[in-house]
């Protein structure tokens, strides 16, 4: 039997090593918010910018290859049009959870992502589920 979403959300939610495809120094983006709300709850978070040397203050890293460890976590934060190729990264990198936050999903990249076995959450918010659960 394959997991619900809120089955997925509670066992990523308690992983916590996560990286941010998106991240940004725009703390208006939510790939700043989401950053800084996962750093600031203790995750370890590495963000995932191909643009940036650094997001707040910390290096950033182009592609979830380029990780100094493999995250459990990929938080998606990118229109779903860049998500396809984000998505073979994860699959790639061997991250186990592809978690597409709301406004990042498309139904081809939630079908093309679980096609490559990853374990994809969609529909749910990482900060509203970090809330919830822990």
């Amino acid at each position: 039997m394959t997991a619900t979403i809120d089955e997925r959300v509670q066992a990523a939610i308690k992983e916590k090593v996560w990286a941010v495809v998106g991240a940004s120094n725009d703390r208006n983006k939510y790939g700043n918010i989401i950053y800084r709300d996962l750093r600031g709850a203790g995750f370890n978070v590495y963000p995932v910018n191909p643009n940036l040397e650094e997001v707040e203050g910390d290096k950033a890293y182009p592609r979830l290859q380029d990780l100094p460890e493999r995250p459990d976590v990929a938080d998606i934060v990118v229109p779903a049009s860049v998500g396809h190729q984000v998505a073979q990264d994860a699959a790639e990198a061997g991250v186990p959870y592809f978690w597409l936050q709301p406004g990042a999903e498309s139904p081809e990249l939630i079908a093309y992502a679980e096609s490559l076995g990853l374990t994809v959450i969609h529909d749910a918010c990482v900060m509203v589920a970090r809330r919830t659960y822990l």
